[in-house]
């Protein structure tokens, strides 16, 4: 079985958030796809199959449990399918997940653009604890179906954010958002990061999946529907994004750093 190392939301080698991309023949075994997963060790693993002309079933795991919704390992997977199976430039292809139909692009330029369900947060309490979790006194908090967002006073508090990681493991969902609004003068719109020990993720690299959170918060605190925003994370990534009613449009690209041959 082929399978890639695709780095993601990164023009470059070695930025963004890795992904695997195990091309499969038919569906297979949702254990062994774990197992494979927790093999590769990054941060996600997608696994793909044809089901019929631009059409393919799709799911994604961690290396501990699997997700129903990623966005960077669908741009990478994106990205492998018009690189290496002839996916012409703009065709449209067409995701069965477990977050419905998805559909991804790639123009000839190399951006991938994904069309994901938004997921508007609902203000909420803080909950308990949670600024000595963090390590910074949140300015507001916000429930998504599965993550908790949280908006810091500004850009720095995100970017020197040092939390207690196995802290945040308690706190209920997928993972936890932080963010803020960019510095004045900035090329971007909004920061974050984003800490998902509970999914075996400390911090992941660059989130698609929180970019559907994120969209709606900054689309309403800014009054536009088209914004970037940076993940302030080590390896760091930008994600565009344009919000369509309940839809986000995300914006990226992705570079192949590993093709190989699983033999297991």
């Amino acid at each position: 079985m082929r399978a890639f190392i695709v780095d993601a939301f990164t023009d470059r080698p070695f930025a963004g958030n890795p992904a695997g991309v195990c091309l499969l023949d038919e569906p297979a075994d949702a254990a062994w796809m774990q197992r494979v997963a927790a093999e590769l060790n990054l941060p996600e693993t997608a696994f793909v199959h044809r089901t019929a002309e631009n059409t393919y079933g799709l799911r994604w795991f961690t290396p501990t449990v699997e997700v129903d919704l990623c966005g960077h390992a669908t741009l990478a997977t994106t990205h492998v399918l018009h690189t290496t199976q002839g996916a012409a430039p703009d065709a449209g292809l067409h995701f069965d997940t477990l977050s419905g139909a998805l559909t991804a692009r790639r123009d000839d330029q190399g951006v991938i653009s994904l069309d994901f369900p938004a997921d508007a947060p609902t203000a909420t309490p803080a909950p308990p604890h949670l600024a000595e979790a963090l390590g910074a006194e949140p300015k507001w908090t916000g429930r998504a179906r599965h993550d908790l967002l949280v908006e810091l006073p500004d850009a720095a508090t995100v970017r020197d954010l040092t939390p207690d990681i196995a802290a945040l493991a308690d706190f209920s969902g997928r993972a936890v958002i932080v963010t803020a609004n960019a510095p004045d003068g900035a090329d971007h719109d909004f920061v974050s990061r984003v800490f998902a020990p509970a999914a075996g993720i400390p911090e992941d690299p660059v989130t698609g999946a929180a970019h559907c959170v994120l969209a709606p918060l900054w689309s309403g605190r800014l009054d536009r529907t088209t914004l970037t925003g940076v993940q302030l994370s080590p390896r760091g990534g930008r994600v565009g994004v344009e919000l369509r009613g309940d839809r986000v449009t995300l914006l990226g690209q992705a570079v192949t750093v590993f093709d190989g041959e699983l033999r297991a």
